[in-house]
């Protein structure tokens, strides 16, 4: 099955968003601000998605997966920079960039390419697996961390949550992206954060996987 849908996209290395995830944003582009003003005029829709490289001229090939957000809270400020929270909806296959009068990209994407039901139970070993490196990394990194709130997330809030905000590569984050359920993507984050504490330098060492 597939459902195309013309969307604003938002190429951003390094920022990864889930379905049922959220993800605050702080932007003060040019481009960008016009692009959440059109969101909030239109459907209230913005495609994160990651470039392959650094861009400077927005022109980077970006990768072929990404996320639909739902714009949840905005606020703006009096310099006309926006602070914004978007809500995971759907992942999504890039199908192709569209020309667009805007100064931001645009494509049609498949927002049915993935199965998105609610996952099934981490297994106690790879919940617990996950927990620990988890620890390990954030004292790692000196990280003042609530792990008793932590413990309380369930499996898709916690996979997800330490996806997006460990200081992983793009290629890594983009793999995390595409894994094909919370499961996989748990076993993926494993591995990352072990490597991430082996690298020299620690936890501030260089990126992990390309």
């Amino acid at each position: 099955m597939s459902r195309i849908i013309r969307v604003p996209l938002f190429p951003l290395p390094g920022a990864i968003l889930f379905q049922r995830a959220q993800l605050p944003l702080h932007i003060f582009e040019s481009r960008y601000r016009e692009m959440v003003r059109d969101a909030v005029e239109g459907a209230g829709r913005i495609a994160m998605i990651q470039p392959h490289r650094l861009d400077d001229d927005n022109r980077a090939p970006l990768y072929q997966v990404g996320c639909v957000g739902e714009l949840v809270s905005l606020e703006e400020l009096e310099d006309g920079r926006f602070n914004i929270v978007l809500l995971g909806s759907n992942r999504f296959r890039l199908i192709r960039e569209e020309e667009a009068d805007a100064a931001y990209r645009c494509a049609e994407v498949d927002i049915e390419a993935f199965a998105e039901d609610e996952p099934p139970p981490l297994s106690l070993a790879q919940r617990a697996e996950v927990e620990r490196e988890a620890r390990r990394l954030g004292d790692a990194m000196g990280l003042a961390v609530d792990w008793n709130a932590v413990n309380r997330l369930d499996d898709e809030m916690l996979v997800n949550g330490i996806a997006q905000i460990a200081p992983f590569d793009i290629g890594s984050k983009q793999a995390l992206l595409e894994a094909a359920d919370i499961a996989e993507r748990c076993d993926l984050l494993v591995q990352f954060m072990q490597f991430q504490r082996m690298v020299p330098g620690g936890a501030d060492g260089p990126e992990t996987l390309q």
